[in-house]
């Protein structure tokens, strides 16, 4: 278990998400193991007060440090995103002014997680350490989200300050750099059921290592002769082989049980498409974007935008379009795939961005990176102008 604990550690501190020496994780077997010395014996009681099996505590590594203490100072508490790992997964971030463990666990029982003093990021995890981690990482990301969504809200409403236009501009400068395209991916056509699992797994790998998702988030496909190869839920993109399934498109096998919950939405790209791969990330600047309506403080529907959005909007020329995970009658399903048939890409709200390509990965892949770098770029001139007047 220590190995696992060290995993996830090296991976938070890979990612840049926090460092090592402030990376603390837990795990509870015949009895408490942590992955480095002086544990914090507060958080050991935690174990004591609820049903999990890891914990993990950690302050996030700079710039998230900074945003998130910036965001507990400004946000009412809980915090709330819109973005959907937020909405479906986490719910809202609670915030502790208090790291004794009755004030933690009152927070614990509710959600997977919690901002304590510090600040830092408190996560659990009923089964892995994969579980907190995930927590971690999708806490990070949402936090970031919301900080830009707020930053360019105040900007636009001549509310901020200038300490925070300072502390804005350090916290873009510390960012990673914008993705590059790097060398190419398999060429296609795909033939044979090996080189189409290595092809999924070398583009859902990429798609990570480019930062334009995160590990357990999104989702990789490829269509050959009436059958689609596609990432299972819950499967690590960076780490796919054994994790790819093929589901027939007839739906005459019950492989998809395991499949991506985005299937249906992949099965239909490809009924109504020539397309033979679609990749999907949840790339941040993106999801930013998606959820910059100027017209949502008077919209009728604000409060269910992620599925009721009436308004025809594009960012760098690629449609924004609602709706849900899943199927019925708001599902991704019916929504994303006549965009992506029409502009080979379409990045739903809160949600990300979907592409498409033909005969292999190098064409969905370049378009998701420029997606996502022209949307960076449109955030900063968002907000150079907002800042102007």
């Amino acid at each position: 278990m220590k190995s696992l604990l060290e995993t996830y550690s090296r991976k938070l501190a890979e990612r840049g998400l926090a460092e090592m020496p402030e990376i603390h994780f837990a795990a509870l077997e015949a009895e408490i193991v942590w992955n480095r010395t002086d544990p914090d014996l507060e958080l050991e009681k935690v174990f004591g007060g609820m049903s999990v099996s890891t914990l993990l505590s950690a302050r996030p590594a700079e710039p998230y440090r900074t945003l998130l203490a910036s965001l507990i100072r400004s946000q009412p508490h809980p915090l709330k995103a819109r973005d959907t790992e937020t909405r479906t997964f986490l719910h809202d971030l609670p915030v502790s002014f208090s790291g004794d463990a009755e004030t933690l666990l009152s927070f614990l029982r509710r959600r997977k997680g919690v901002i304590a003093p510090g600040p830092r990021l408190i996560t659990t995890g009923t089964v892995t350490p994969e579980q907190a981690y995930i927590v971690f990482s999708s806490m990070i990301h949402a936090t970031f989200v919301l900080y830009c969504l707020d930053y360019l809200d105040r900007c636009r409403s001549a509310t901020v300050t200038p300490e925070e236009i300072v502390e804005f501009k350090s916290i873009m400068d510390r960012l990673p750099p914008p993705p590059e395209p790097g060398l190419p991916l398999a060429r296609g056509p795909l033939a044979g059921e090996e080189k189409i699992l290595a092809a999924v797994a070398e583009a859902g790998a990429r798609t990570v290592a480019a930062g334009l998702v995160d590990s357990y988030f999104g989702n990789v496909s490829y269509h050959k002769q009436g059958t689609i190869y596609i990432s299972q839920t819950g499967s690590s993109l960076e780490d796919l082989p054994g994790c790819i399934d093929a589901c027939p498109m007839d739906q005459s096998s019950c492989a998809g049980i395991t499949a991506s919950s985005e299937l249906s939405a992949h099965r239909r790209i490809y009924t109504e498409t020539d397309m033979d791969a679609v990749l999907h990330g949840h790339p941040r600047f993106a999801v930013i974007l998606s959820l910059d309506c100027p017209e949502r403080a008077d919209c009728p529907d604000a409060h269910r935008c992620h599925t009721h959005c009436r308004r025809e909007r594009t960012v760098a020329g690629v449609p924004i379009v609602c709706g849900e995970v899943g199927t019925g009658p708001y599902g991704l399903d019916r929504t994303m795939p006549p965009a992506v048939a029409r502009e080979g890409a379409a990045i739903v709200y809160g949600h990300g961005v979907f592409t498409a390509g033909r005969r292999d990965f190098n064409e969905p892949f370049q378009r998701l990176l420029a997606v996502e770098n022209a949307c960076r770029r449109e955030f900063m001139e968002r907000v150079t102008s907002a800042l102007k007047g």
